[in-house]
Formats: structure tokens, C-alpha cells, sequence
């Protein structure tokens, strides 16, 4: 049975979101598993509708190409492209800001927080885990 996480998928078989044999339409329940020399170093997920795939690479990218840590890059702000407007977060500067309009584009002047992540780092050598949780929604993350 389909329910509202369904609603999604069309019947149209022009869509590419049809629901058909052999298909994985775009879907909004989606974990992610980073894994390095074949191992998991990090389950984390990013909700938010539309934005979690871009949530998803946000986080990543922030910790691969920036060296942050699952809460540097969970906290990080983020921007979001919709219906033509970039949706830039409080906290993306104000240069960053000018950058993108330079660049023709249209920014959302009041912006909602976009998505909420939480992230467990495991480090196999030292034995550690380090878990981020995203200000953005409720929860945190505890260890004991």
C-alpha cells in the first residue's frame, strides 16, 4: 500500500518518477552510507523533502573538501536552488551572497533552515565514534 511517502511516483509513463518494474523513482527515504577501503566510516542521513539529495552532498563535501567534522558539517549553512531562487540560509555571508548574484542569480532575501542531518563517524584505528546532530530540528547526540 502507498502512503503520503509515495506520493512522488506518477503513473505517467513519460515521467521519469513512473512507477514501473525494474525502476527506483527519486524518493525521499534515503540514508547514506560513506565507506572508505571497503569499510563504513559514517552512516548519516539528511531529511527534508527535495533538498535531501543536495543535503546529502552538502554534508559530505563539507568533510571531504573542507576537513570538517560530522558536526562542522552538519552546522554548516546551506543553500538550496527552488523554482528558480536560491535559498541561502543565515550564515552564508555576505560575499558568498554577492558571489551568486554576480552570477545571475535571483536570492531568497528570507530563507528557511533546509533539511536536518545526523552523522556517526567511525574511526576504526582509535576505536572512536563522533556523532553530530543538526540544530536545524530536535535531537542530539550523546555518548557514554
Amino acid at each position: 500500500m502507498l502512503q503520503n511517502r509515495g506520493a512522488s511516483f506518477r503513473l505517467d509513463e513519460s515521467h521519469p518518477n513512473v512507477v514501473a518494474p525494474g525502476k527506483r523513482p527519486m524518493h525521499t527515504i534515503m540514508p547514506g552510507l560513506m565507506t572508505k577501503n571497503g569499510r563504513a566510516v559514517m552512516p548519516f542521513g539528511v531529511m527534508g523533502g527535495d533538498y535531501q539529495p543536495f543535503g546529502h552532498t552538502h554534508v559530505v563535501t563539507n568533510m571531504i573538501d573542507f576537513g570538517m567534522d560530522p558536526q562542522q558539517a552538519i552546522d554548516a549553512p546551506r543553500v538550496f536552488h527552488r523554482e528558480g531562487v536560491v535559498e541561502a540560509e543565515r550564515g552564508v555571508s555576505d560575499a558568498a551572497r554577492e558571489g551568486l548574484r554576480a552570477r545571475g542569480h535571483r536570492l531568497a532575501e528570507e530563507s528557511p533552515p533546509h533539511g536536518g542531518g545526523q552523522a556517526i563517524m567511525i574511526d576504526w584505528d582509535e576505536g572512536t565514534l563522533t556523532g553530530g546532530s543538526d540544530p536545524r530540528k530536535d535531537g542530539c547526540a550523546l555518548g557514554y
